[in-house]
């Protein structure tokens, strides 16, 4: 079993212990309720480097008033049985007061890459996104990060961030794990009823037609986009928040389909806001 540790001045004891012995250190952020999408960045981190963290903190500086921080499951106790399967050798999960003092009053915010997407309807999710993940990456000092590429705009803006803050750390963006009829791994899924779940398996085959279109020849967004929400609107549930083409690493809107390029969506099920995305080119 992977060591549990909650206080800030005790992984920073336990991780220095590590570099003295010239282990490098990996750390994946997650906020629990682990499934196999979460484990396969930690086996992915466990190959990388000599020591691997997975942080879990159900972080509330990403939410939005009214979304779903109260109830976000949190299962401390099954996710470290999970972890110690996929090679996790410490697990930090701070309490939110070890995190922000009563009179926290500093901020990380990444300009540009978070006005749109998931950014246009959850304002300060991103500057609690980079926030939070600073100071992991204070407390923690990791060689190496590792991020789920179902994220892509949270991906961008962590990448940028570590760029422009000289922070010295290798991001490392693994690929996206899906339930056999395609749907992204989720610890959101869980919220779905049985006939969202089903119909949810939508997103995945909009997002295979919008690959074929652009395989066949299709370079216009507007008539890509055209198809692809023509096909979600078939599942009577969903609500599309939001299905835009845009550049991987600036996430700029495109008019049309080049290197470097992918869809991107956002689509409500019931109450259940579901996202994923599809490299089109390059």
């Amino acid at each position: 079993m992977p060591e549990i540790l909650s206080e800030t001045a005790l992984v920073r004891k336990h991780l220095d212990a590590q570099r003295r012995e010239s282990k490098t250190i990996a750390l994946v952020p997650t906020m629990g309720a682990l499934h196999e999408g979460h484990l396969s960045l930690v086996r992915l981190a466990a190959e990388k480097a000599d020591h691997t963290v997975v942080s879990i903190f159900v972080n509330p500086t990403q939410f939005g008033p009214g979304e779903d921080f109260e109830k976000y499951p949190r299962r401390l106790e099954d996710d470290a049985a999970l972890l110690e399967t996929a090679g996790a050798d410490t697990v930090f999960a701070p309490e939110i007061s070890g995190m922000y003092a009563d009179d926290f009053s500093t901020w990380v915010t990444v300009d540009g890459l978070t006005e749109g997407l998931c950014g246009a309807s959850r304002p300060i999710h991103f500057r609690g996104v980079a926030t939070v993940v600073t100071k992991l990456f204070n407390i923690i000092r990791p060689d190496i990060a590792v991020f789920g590429r179902k994220d892509a705009q949270q991906l961008a803006v962590i990448r940028r961030m570590v760029r422009d803050l000289d922070m010295g750390i290798e991001i490392i963006g693994a690929e996206i794990i899906r339930e056999a009829d395609g749907l992204a791994m989720s610890s959101r899924n869980s919220y779905l009823n049985a006939d969202e779940r089903t119909q949810a398996a939508v997103l995945y085959k909009s997002l295979c037609l919008a690959k074929k279109l652009v395989d066949d020849g299709e370079t216009s967004a507007a008539a890509i986009i055209n198809e692809v929400t023509s096909l979600i609107r078939t599942a009577p549930a969903a609500e599309i928040e939001y299905c835009e083409i845009v550049g991987t690493d600036n996430i700029k809107e495109k008019s049309m389909v080049a290197d470097g390029t992918m869809m991107a969506l956002a689509v409500r099920f019931g109450t259940t806001r579901l996202i994923d995305n599809i490299i089109l080119a390059g």
